[in-house]
């Protein structure tokens, strides 16, 4: 049974930081590129960011440019998120998401399995 298990959520206020983590289990970590999309109140899910399988790179939407940086441990089996000069505008339940394969896809319908979310709530 896979299962994807984010952490890391909270609120903080605009201009701070978070670190989502994603701790994958039932699947072969190494053989999925990992990714995280969110979803804001009222909003469809929206792609965030992906990481291919063999670490080497990296896709971002333009939102999140420069200001998140996606990462992963195979060794461990688990992908992190770093957060940096957050806004009201990344308010949202981020979710991890696996896709078995090394192509770097931005739709949902590409990822295989997903995790409950986790809430991040940023404050003006």
């Amino acid at each position: 049974q896979v299962q994807l298990v984010e952490s890391g959520g909270g609120l903080v206020q605009a201009g701070g930081s978070l670190r989502l983590s994603c701790a994958s289990s039932g699947l072969t970590f190494s053989r999925y590129t990992m990714a995280w999309f969110r979803q804001a109140p009222g909003k469809e899910r929206e792609f965030v960011a992906a990481i291919r399988r063999t670490v080497d790179t990296t896709a971002y939407a333009d939102s999140v440019k420069g200001r998140f940086t996606i990462s992963r441990d195979n060794a461990k089996n688990t992908m992190a998120l770093q957060m940096a000069s957050l806004s009201p505008e990344d308010t949202a339940a981020y979710y991890c998401a696996a896709r078995d394969g090394n192509l770097l896809l931005r739709e949902i319908h590409a990822y295989d399995y997903w995790g409950q979310g986790t809430q991040v709530t940023i404050s003006s």
